[in-house]
């Protein structure tokens, strides 16, 4: 007879579990807790609060290993709709982290070296999920390896490229995308190794070659049209 009613109270208790959460209100809209679990299976996928089909607060996001739910993603959700996001390894590190405005990625997220708290990448999203502005990235010293610019999802601007130790590589001049005007190549030293202008992805006019700091030869990469009548 006890075993009975031990029974009857943890259906009951279940039951009861069961009718608080995944509920909808009188819209059809999910409200109060949510669970999910993954398709024909017991491992929770997701869990959260909905205010009236509104995520509120803090919602944790599962994968299935083994069997077994293992935390891989958080949002925390502001009133205005956008959320903080952390991206993380199964360790529980950080792999990245940033905001969300629905499925776009808006304002500043920082990537992480693998199993490390330093920084590898920044970037910098505009509104339409764009990247905007600067993006740079890092060796694992810390040092920066990077600096790039982007206007509109494209680069566009000066992006600069430096060895491990600090020096200066490359500097390049993007429009639109496009490799478009003064860049500039230096060996590990610092010294100069070549000069030149690109246009639309081309190297365009007269380029310069350096060794040892000492010009060694000029090339000529100017494509002349056939049409005697159109400007150069």
């Amino acid at each position: 007879m006890r075993y009975i009613s031990v029974l009857v109270l943890a259906l009951l208790t279940a039951t009861s579990f069961s009718q608080e959460i995944n509920q909808v209100d009188a819209q059809g809209k999910r409200h109060g807790t949510w669970k999910k679990m993954f398709y024909q299976t017991q491992v929770l996928r997701y869990e959260g609060q909905f205010d009236h089909g509104k995520e509120v607060g803090l919602f944790k996001y599962y994968t299935n290993v083994n069997k077994t739910a293992v935390l891989s993603a958080t949002k925390q959700f502001h009133d205005d709709g956008s959320a903080e996001v952390k991206f993380l390894a199964s360790n529980g590190k950080v792999i990245s982290e940033g905001k969300m405005m629905g499925k776009l990625y808006v304002g500043k997220w920082v990537y992480y070296h693998n199993n490390s708290n330093q920084i590898m990448t920044e970037e910098n999203y505009n509104a339409k999920g764009q990247l905007a502005g600067a993006r740079k990235i890092y060796y694992k010293n810390g040092q920066l390896a990077e600096n790039q610019n982007y206007k509109n999802g494209k680069q566009d601007g000066v992006s600069k490229m430096y060895s491990e130790t600090g020096v200066l590589l490359n500097e390049y001049t993007y429009v639109n995308g496009e490799l478009h005007g003064p860049a500039k190549a230096y060996n590990p030293k610092g010294e100069l190794l070549s000069e030149g202008v690109y246009r639309h992805n081309k190297q365009h006019g007269i380029w310069k070659y350096y060794e040892n700091g000492t010009l060694k030869e000029e090339k000529d990469y100017t494509e002349y049209s056939k049409n005697p009548y159109k400007k150069q």
